[in-house]
């Protein structure tokens, strides 16, 4: 199984192809209601800040799932652009930080673009977050 390879075949980083609509309700999502190794591995994620402004990755919304299945963590996340530079640390960090819970030994990094990222996604931690660092949300 290919580590940090975009569920798309590798075409996410030439375009945006986000498929249109509304944001479905069960966005964003936080790992509120995980429990065990999926909790943890949700805080260690609360600790990854986007680099380019400091607000964890979970409060931008940018996490879409979490699972663990025998010492196998699967993060599922999306960019708020595929083109976005920061790409290959982001997913590093998201990695990094999954491999920092205790029952998991391995970690994989999946990208999806479908549902789109939009501002909507961002929680209100995050809008906080955003505000403080001088941006209007």
């Amino acid at each position: 199984m290919t580590t940090n390879a975009p569920l798309d075949g590798g075409k996410a980083c030439a375009y945006t192809d986000y498929e249109s609509g509304d944001v479905p309700a069960e966005y964003p999502k936080t790992g509120a209601d995980a429990t065990g190794t999926e909790a943890e591995v949700w805080e260690a994620l609360r600790e990854v800040e986007d680099p380019e402004m400091p607000v964890s990755i979970v409060d931008l919304g940018l996490i879409y799932d979490v699972t663990v299945e025998d010492e196998q963590c699967t993060v599922e996340m999306t960019l708020t652009y595929t083109g976005c530079p920061a790409r290959d640390i982001l997913l590093n960090d998201v990695k990094c930080a999954a491999e920092t819970a205790r029952s998991v030994q391995d970690a994989e990094v999946r990208l999806r673009f479908t549902p789109e990222w939009t501002v909507n996604m961002v929680t209100e931690a995050g809008r906080d977050d955003l505000r403080e660092f001088g941006l209007s949300v």
